[in-house]
């Protein structure tokens, strides 16, 4: 007899060829016939904070279903920023050396490759001055530290439109 296309757990052999793999593109996606249709791009976050165990964990939430890259000031992010891809997000933090998170997020505006992108703050500065100014910065959402990693999770979720 003739090999079988499925594994023993009777897992497609295209499925079971992806598991796993931490490849740019998902495997395959059917639409509702069940017919495959193109590789989605998995999208790209950029997380910059200069606390590397808040990038790190922020990290950790995401770097299943994307592509994360970490920066630890502005410059560092703005670099990351101008290579392709382009990042889909950016959680930002405000209080930062060198550059603050606010100032980054109006060099993103004016970059044309990040023009569009959704930025999301994540800092401990709470006051509703502090909102606005974020808001006015381009914000899409502001979170306030100590947060929930299940509102990161809701808030960057609607961001990228998934």
């Amino acid at each position: 007899p003739a090999p079988s296309a499925r594994g023993s757990a009777g897992e497609p052999a295209a499925r079971r060829a992806v598991r796993g793999s931490r490849e740019r593109y998902h495997s395959v996606v059917s639409t509702a016939a069940g017919q495959p249709t193109a590789p989605r791009r998995r999208k790209r976050i950029l997380i910059v904070d200069d606390d590397p165990a808040i990038g790190r964990m922020l990290a950790r939430l995401f770097e299943r279903d994307h592509d994360v890259v970490i920066a630890g000031d502005g410059p560092s992010a703005i670099a990351l920023a101008s290579r392709a891809p382009a990042p889909d997000l950016a959680l930002l933090d405000i209080m930062m050396p060198v550059m603050d998170g606010l100032t980054l997020a109006l060099r993103f505006k004016a970059m044309p490759e990040t023009r569009k992108m959704p930025v999301i703050f994540i800092t401990a500065k709470g006051a509703s001055t502090d909102v606005i100014r974020g808001i006015q910065a381009g914000a899409r959402s502001y979170i306030v530290k100590p947060f929930r990693l299940e509102d990161v999770r809701e808030k960057v979720h609607k961001a990228l439109g998934a």
